[in-house]
């Protein structure tokens, strides 16, 4: 081994074994999560039962109707909210790339070449000169031993940030899978509506006509026929409300998508062409913390008690190596010469005296936000609870509201074949038909209404207890193109 790397070699080898004496230095808390601030059972009125769990599905499962499966699939490509959200992770992973870095000593190679006139003044010769340097050398240009684990919390936390933005991606996701979803079964509702109003049109301007050709023979009166006439306005104006109704959700669900659905009009909700299939969660501590924003609020927890060790550490000493091998010369040609041979050691201490607070501020400043943090954690399982038992009870209450709507329909329908039986005999006045169409328009839009309504709770559900997040296309790993850690423990 050369004589001039043994300086070197030696200085490094001290550096590494200090190194390795001071890993074990953390002064981070111990992180531990706060038990789930909510009962420990859903709500009396939901009726649940654990019987499949929901992490064996992701939405290409759940949703087996085709135009829904589709228009997912576009969403999830062409969406451009969760573009911003998959760049939100690839930002945070190359700013826990960074972090890292700072962990390994940064190794430079660097060249000068350096001309000066010096007068004879200031010449022990008198006589003025010029001088040349010449330098070329290698070696650490600049490398903090992490002696308090300071470097190595912020990369902890760097980790952390990463997995909560991803986990948060995740989040965006499911929220996308919904809005798709509750989307297509809004367009749905109204293509059904429309029809409804459609039928109602078409029987109403045929009363009408023949309402117009009795008072023409004088078998009707123009009371009548005024109200003949108001009926069909009325189901002309339902026509046009729900066309344009109609208009807004197909423009919605194209912003969703990011491109043209080509969605075609159906004429009703197929329940069973639906399939969603029935979710029954478990217990809440095991079912929340499986939401993806459940799980980026622990991770910001994290990163927050990891940034107190970090500011724990910045009161204390830091040491830092700056070294460097090579050669110089006065003269270019002579740089690789015998003799040439140069070396650099510059070990560097710094120990903070006075901050005017500003270390202590630091460190309030990351203990608040580790509050802040334990706050936002259990808020946001606070909510996610409140989301699933709200989900669960309107899937019971819906259910029995549909039951209720469809024997309303069917009696709506009974009574406006009995009232017009009662005019044709003379029985009633044509007010009384009046009304009971009018109803029973009425009871069959809000039919259609609590089916959609129930197929939206069930969606709701499937959103609340995570949606699968993590399950099938768009994970961090394909999304962001980096394979990010499974695991990870704090220190």
């Amino acid at each position: 081994m050369p004589n001039r790397l043994k300086p070197i070699i030696r200085t490094l080898g001290a550096a590494s074994l200090l190194l390795a004496l001071t890993a074990c230095v953390n002064l981070a808390p111990r992180t531990e999560t706060p038990p789930p601030p909510v009962a420990d059972a859903w709500p009396d009125d939901t009726e649940t039962a654990t019987v499949r769990a929901l992490h064996d599905l992701n939405w290409a499962n759940y949703f087996q109707d085709s135009d829904m499966r589709r228009l997912i699939g576009l969403a999830l490509e062409h969406n451009r909210d969760l573009r911003l959200a998959v760049l939100r992770v690839r930002e945070a992973e190359a700013a826990y790339r960074i972090q890292r870095s700072d962990l390994a000593p940064s190794v430079g190679a660097q060249g000068s070449v350096e001309r000066s006139r010096v007068p004879g003044d200031l010449n022990v010769t008198g006589q003025s000169r010029v001088q040349s340097q010449n330098q070329a050398s290698i070696g650490l240009t600049h490398w903090e031993i992490d002696l308090w684990g300071r470097i190595r919390n912020l990369q902890e936390a760097a980790l952390d940030d990463w997995l909560a933005t991803d986990a948060a991606r995740q989040a965006v996701q499911v929220a996308l899978v919904r809005q798709v979803a509750d989307s297509v079964l809004a367009l749905r509702e109204l293509d059904q509506r429309a029809f409804l109003a459609d039928e109602a049109v078409r029987n109403r301007s045929q009363s009408l006509d023949i309402f117009q050709q009795r008072k023409a023979a004088g078998s009707s009166s123009e009371l009548e026929l005024t109200q003949v006439r108001t009926l069909l306005i009325q189901a002309e104006s339902l026509r046009v409300q729900l066309k344009q109704e109609r208009a807004a959700a197909a423009h919605a669900l194209t912003l969703l998508t990011g491109t043209y659905p080509g969605i075609a009009p159906t004429r009703s909700i197929d329940l069973e062409a639906t399939r969603l299939t029935r979710l029954e969660p478990g217990l809440p501590s095991e079912v929340l913390l499986a939401r993806p924003d459940i799980q980026a609020a622990e991770h910001r927890l994290r990163s927050a008690h990891a940034r107190i060790g970090a500011a724990r550490a910045a009161f204390l000493p830091r040491i830092a190596l700056t070294s460097g091998l090579g050669t110089a010369s006065a003269e270019l040609d002579g740089l690789f010469g015998a003799g040439s041979r140069a070396w650099t050691f510059a070990p560097a201490i710094e120990i903070p005296i006075f901050t005017a607070g500003r270390l202590r501020a630091n460190l309030d400043v990351a203990e608040v936000r580790r509050d802040m943090a334990v706050a936002a954690y259990e808020q946001n399982i606070q909510t996610a609870f409140r989301e699933v038992a709200d989900a669960l009870s309107a899937r019971q209450g819906l259910a029995e509201q549909m039951d209720i709507q469809a024997r309303m329909s069917q009696t709506q329908a009974q009574r406006a074949d009995l009232a017009q039986l009662r005019y044709d005999s003379g029985a009633a006045p044509y007010l009384e038909v009046l009304d009971a169409q009018r109803d029973l328009l009425t009871a069959q839009q809000q039919l259609v209404q609590s089916r959609r309504a129930w197929l939206s709770s069930q969606v709701a559900l499937y959103a609340a207890l995570g949606g699968g997040a993590g399950q099938g296309p768009g994970t961090a790993a394909t999304a962001a193109g980096h394979s990010a850690p499974s695991t990870h423990t704090n220190p």
